[in-house]
């Protein structure tokens, strides 16, 4: 049973922020003026249509689990067509601005919490209410998730956001680096899988301090 709320305490916030992070997506490609993703139903912001097996539920599930935080997760990719974006903005920034969409809502959504997480530091001293306590651990796990999936979408590997982020980025004459990251771009991302948790540990950590501590929260 406390394994089960454990899970459910962390995995409902982490559904919550990948849906987010993709309609944060086809919201941004929507308004660059490509309704690909609204016409395949992906500007949305129920889970259903944005759930993917391995990366919504098995992987952050197992990472609950074994180690006791999803440290990452990913959805259905949204669709997208470059050749629909508006003609005042290049193909490259389209795609960097529609991919730095998704890593850029969980940082949004992570920096909320901590302002309902002050509200609630004032209201947990004057109230026993088991209520106030459980939304408070909520709270927290949903910075935490946010933390997690704004470092590990951020990682420059296909088919992750840091690498549409990179490809906006780069020189012209650095190009041959996506094309690397393309060619092995397999290899490279179970490699992230494999060890996620040392990639982007230390940055979370640091983060999850300075968010605590920004709360009101000394660690």
């Amino acid at each position: 049973m406390e394994l089960l709320f454990k899970v459910m305490s962390y995995y409902i916030p982490l559904l919550l922020s990948i849906t987010i992070h993709e309609y944060s997506h086809a919201l941004v490609s929507y308004k660059l003026g490509d309704d690909t993703a609204y016409r395949l139903g992906r500007l949305t912001l129920n889970p259903l249509a944005h759930i993917d097996l391995l990366g919504t539920v098995i992987m952050p599930i197992m990472g609950i689990v074994f180690s006791g935080i999803p440290f990452f997760g990913w959805a259905k990719p949204v669709p997208f067509n470059p050749l629909f974006f508006n003609r005042n903005i290049s193909i490259r920034k389209g795609i960097m601005y529609t991919a730095l969409a998704g890593p850029l809502s969980n940082l949004i959504f992570a920096t909320l919490m901590i302002l309902l997480g002050k509200i609630l530091l004032v209201i947990i001293p004057k109230s026993d209410s088991y209520v106030f306590k459980a939304l408070f651990l909520l709270i927290i796990n949903v910075m935490q998730v946010n933390i997690g999936l704004f470092l590990f979408n951020l990682i420059p590997i296909p088919p992750l956001d840091g690498s549409k982020i990179l490809y906006g980025i780069l020189p012209e004459n650095k190009m041959y680096i996506i094309e690397f990251l393309e060619k092995y771009s397999v290899f490279l991302f179970i490699a992230v899988i494999l060890f996620a948790g040392d990639i982007i540990g230390p940055a979370f950590m640091a983060m999850t301090r300075l968010f605590f501590n920004l709360m009101g929260i000394n660690v």
